[in-house]
């Protein structure tokens, strides 16, 4: 039995000489070899473009959260504008990521509706459907990582909330409506009494000195009736902003949980026009498979 020949190197020299033929120099067929030992990068689509650059986005949001959380929750830190200020900063920032994972939605849509077939019935290309699912997957691991961050923001703002109901409850127990004691009355009474009883008995530069008096009497009687009315007001605001402040954190929560249950009715809508898609399908199947063999028998009879 003969030994079998390597002739590896004999190939290797007819390709290089077919190469030096055609007018293939050195560095030109040291760039082929190359390019089949290192492969170039698979070109992105650009689904996978947008959807890494929304991943940049929602990774920039929550560096920003981190970078300022802090200033955004100690109010010693940061004064309100500029905590309002960082508030409209996230709430654009959320609402860009929003739209750009609606867009990835959408072109999703649009590419199931190109892949339906005939009849609406989607074909048999399986790497098609795959790729659909694939992008199904991805729009949602975004929408995860981006109702993480939300969920994070939202917590910030009701310690926010819950700070400011804290500063006003203090001030709203530390006032207290100022009352008159009904004693002082009494001594008024008898301060007026007494001073009648000496008014007869007094000289002409007493006489002249009580109407003074009564009238500085008076004038403190109104003061304190003033300071008893203002202060009921000012009570009566503190109550009012406490009332407002509570009202704002409970406005945020509900409308937390109203995006919450608009996001959980869409997906409830698309996987209700599955369903749809589905039985429409089905019954365009059963159609077919009652027709066909109906017809198959009439044939068979009329040809018998």
């Amino acid at each position: 039995m003969t030994k079998s020949r390597d002739r590896s190197e004999d190939f290797k020299d007819a390709i290089h000489r077919v190469a030096l033929s055609l007018e293939y120099d050195e560095p030109k067929m040291a760039g082929i070899m190359a390019s089949f030992i290192m492969h170039k990068p698979r070109q992105r689509s650009p689904f996978i473009k947008a959807a890494l650059k929304t991943l940049e986005s929602i990774g920039e949001l929550q560096q920003f959260l981190t970078k300022h959380k802090k200033d955004y929750v100690d109010m010693h830190r940061t004064t309100d504008q500029e905590r309002d200020s960082i508030e409209h900063e996230v709430t654009i920032f959320i609402k860009e990521c929003k739209e750009q994972i609606d867009v990835l939605r959408a072109g999703i849509s649009n590419d199931e509706t190109n892949s339906k077939g005939w009849l609406g019935i989607r074909g048999d290309n399986a790497h098609n459907a795959n790729t659909i699912a694939h992008k199904h997957g991805v729009v949602l691991i975004l929408s995860e990582r981006l109702h993480v961050v939300t969920s994070q923001f939202d917590q910030l703002r009701a310690i926010r909330s819950q700070d400011a109901v804290n500063r006003a409850m203090p001030r709203r127990k530390g006032t207290k409506v100022a009352t008159t004691d009904p004693t002082d009355g009494l001594k008024l009474n008898n301060f007026r009494e007494r001073e009648h009883i000496n008014s007869d008995v007094a000289e002409p530069s007493d006489v002249q000195a009580e109407p003074m008096r009564v009238q500085k009497q008076l004038l403190d009687d109104e003061t304190r009736a003033l300071q008893v009315e203002v202060t009921g007001l000012l009570d009566a605001a503190q109550q009012t902003e406490t009332k407002m402040v509570e009202m704002s954190a409970l406005n945020h929560l509900m409308s937390t949980h109203v995006l919450q249950q608009a996001q959980q009715i869409e997906l409830g809508n698309k996987e209700l026009s599955k369903a749809i898609q589905r039985n429409a399908s089905s019954r365009t199947f059963l159609l077919l498979f009652l027709f066909v063999p109906t017809f198959s028998v009439l044939f068979l009879d009329w040809y018998s």
